[in-house]
């Protein structure tokens, strides 16, 4: 089996990595290899068209292949709360929090990861057209095997963009190279208080195959609720994995991340966390009404997580 994830040096989508690489998925009796598939989009096409069988993702995204969410159900949680960073260059002199510095800017974002940035920015009364914000991919972010924060560091460094929406590798690489300073981290009470449920990291499977493997779905979520609990036990496990996936730098890094992000780490889904999110991306054209609770969620493996 394949389980694909749109950003890998990364600790978005840590938990499914680390599932494969620790050998979770493997005590669980599935054998599943972890893909690169970059836009986040393009997992979803993937999963929709049966090239590979789990997608560790923003759950949000899943509307892009699966419409109104036919088709596709959400088994657990990675963690909780929205997981991107606004990070703007040094240079600008932004305050945490001041989320006017994007007025005129140029602000890297990924396909769909943007959606989140567009919908904080209406709710902090600025809107993109009137006030000069260019939202648009990063320079160099092409390829299915793009790692997006790393890259996005990058071009902020070289000044192609004079800030980032992106994950907390990249945002870490650009703080410590001293040409990123944070302003909005929505997952820890940054910006408007409605973005931390804008999305979440998922797992996602097709309706087709929850049907066909009952059992597979449930080891996955197994699989991702015990990962979960080891890095909890002992978050040096997370630079075991580092060592195996990202470059040495980055992989000097990752404990520390994940540690930050353990408080977040639960597999469930609450009722009001899809409230919100479908919310959102009705506002955001992408839900044309309110889909039931048990249409987006897996609901018969609730007692796993």
């Amino acid at each position: 089996m394949k389980i694909a994830v749109p950003d890998l040096i990364s600790n978005s989508y840590f938990p499914a990595a680390a599932a494969v690489e620790l050998g979770f998925f493997k005590q669980e009796g599935l054998d599943v290899e972890l893909e690169l598939i970059f836009p986040v989009d393009k997992c979803y096409a993937a999963l929709r068209d049966g090239a590979i069988d789990f997608v560790g993702g923003s759950a949000h995204a899943a509307l892009a292949a699966f419409p109104e969410w036919r088709g596709v159900k959400l088994l657990c949680a990675q963690a909780q709360g929205m997981y991107w960073f606004l990070v703007m260059h040094a240079d600008l002199g932004a305050k945490r929090g001041d989320v006017s510095v994007v007025k005129g800017r140029s602000i890297g974002a990924a396909p769909w990861v943007e959606m989140g940035l567009r919908r904080l920015l209406i709710e902090a009364s600025i809107d993109p057209a009137r006030d000069g914000v260019t939202i648009a991919p990063v320079p160099g972010a092409v390829g299915a095997s793009v790692n997006f924060g790393l890259t996005a560091a990058r071009a902020l460094e070289e000044r192609k963009i004079d800030g980032f929406w992106a994950n907390g590798m990249g945002t870490e690489v650009a703080v410590r190279r001293g040409v990123g300073t944070v302003v909005l981290d929505a997952r820890r009470g940054d910006g408007p208080k409605a973005a931390f449920d804008y999305t979440f990291a998922s797992i996602a499977a097709t309706d087709a195959l929850i049907a066909r493997a009952p059992d597979a779905a449930e080891r996955a979520v197994r699989a991702i609720v015990n990962t979960q609990r080891a890095l909890k036990r002992d978050v040096s496990l997370a630079t075991q994995v580092g060592e195996r996936l990202f470059p040495a730098d980055q992989a000097g890094l990752i404990a520390e991340l994940i540690r930050r992000d353990l408080p977040y780490y639960d597999a469930a889904i609450a009722p009001k966390t899809v409230i919100a999110m479908n919310r959102f991306a009705q506002d955001l054209g992408l839900l044309a009404q309110p889909v039931p609770y048990e249409s987006v969620v897996a609901t018969n493996l609730r007692a796993l997580w």
